[in-house]
């Protein structure tokens, strides 16, 4: 490489990051002796060297933050092990398979999932300005203690609307609701560890950071020309849409715990948990994934809470 530069200063070139600059296509008159040469050639290399530098300390960083968010997410798809056996419970014929395959397999399945939404959160989730600030922090020299207190009154502010919310929701609409649906939700209930990881970190990093970040993007670049600024109606858009396959994705689960499927349950289902979504959106918009995350977790407390205090009375 620098005999290919000292070459190309010999036949009056110069080598930058963008190509060969020919010294006949530089205003000459700007150019007064050896010294005013030497200098933009050194200009040039750092512009060259520099890019490169920056794109590489970018690269480690992004993969270390992705190792990170599979890391936690991953602690959240193992926190659902004990859910299956009951999920199975549920179903009119047991597996043909030993339970511990099953498991195994569900484990592997979501593990794929996770990373696949990972990765799609890391690739879209910086082009439409969207982001995860403490666990960025952590290789930006940033304070990691101050972008937390950013974040925490916020993330407990959305937690607490969200989970008084859905309270009162299935209170005020529980009549209307099957009765099997209601004894299934008696009697099937995640351990309060699965609620709060799985539930709380794992659908935050597969929801915000992997569909909402893709979905802003690709309004973002139907709407707009490459390199506007993002408009606030594509994400509004994507808070909406990733807020209703959220609740959709809860249909299964309610399938299987009730044999009496009404438009009721349904909508209580997915407009229930779309509402704590649209929260959880708008937090990872403006405050960023550690926000949606901790808001997640407190809305789960809430409503452990809650359902603690119905029971005793």
């Amino acid at each position: 490489m620098q005999q290919n530069r000292e070459t190309l200063e010999f036949l009056g070139c110069y080598y930058s990051n963008w190509g060969i600059i020919r010294l006949e296509d530089i205003n000459k008159r700007q150019l007064i002796g050896y010294q005013n040469i030497r200098k933009l050639y050194t200009s040039l290399l750092y512009l060259q060297s520099k890019p490169e530098s920056s794109m590489n300390s970018l690269t480690k960083s992004k993969s270390k933050q992705n190792l990170i968010l599979f890391f936690i997410g991953m602690i959240g798809v193992l926190s659902s092990i004990p859910m299956i056996p009951l999920l199975l419970d549920l179903a009119p014929e047991p597996p043909e398979i030993p339970m511990i395959l099953v498991q195994i397999i569900s484990v592997i399945q979501s593990g794929v999932l996770l990373l696949l939404m990972v990765f799609l959160g890391s690739y879209f989730s910086h082009r439409v300005n969207l982001s995860a600030p403490v666990i960025e922090s952590i290789f930006q020299s940033d304070n990691m203690l101050e972008k937390f207190k950013n974040i925490f009154p916020a993330a407990m502010f959305g937690g607490l609307i969200g989970g008084v919310f859905l309270l009162i929701f299935l209170s005020v609409v529980s009549k209307y609701l099957p009765s099997e649906f209601l004894e299934g939700v008696e009697n099937f209930s995640p351990p309060w560890y699965t609620r709060l990881l799985y539930g709380g970190i794992t659908e935050e990093i597969l929801i915000r950071w992997g569909l909402m970040s893709f979905f802003t993007w690709c309004c973002y670049r139907i709407t707009q020309s490459k390199g506007s600024e993002v408009r606030s109606i594509n994400y509004i858009f994507a808070i909406v849409l990733s807020a209703l396959i959220f609740g959709a994705g809860h249909l299964p689960v309610v399938f299987m715990m009730s044999g009496v499927v009404t438009v009721p349950l349904i909508a209580y289902i997915i407009l229930g948990n779309a509402f704590f979504g649209l929260i959880a959106g708008y937090l990872y918009w403006k405050r960023g994934l550690e926000c949606a995350i901790g808001a997640h977790m407190i809305a789960h407390i809430t409503m452990l809470v809650g359902e603690s205090y119905t029971r005793m009375n």
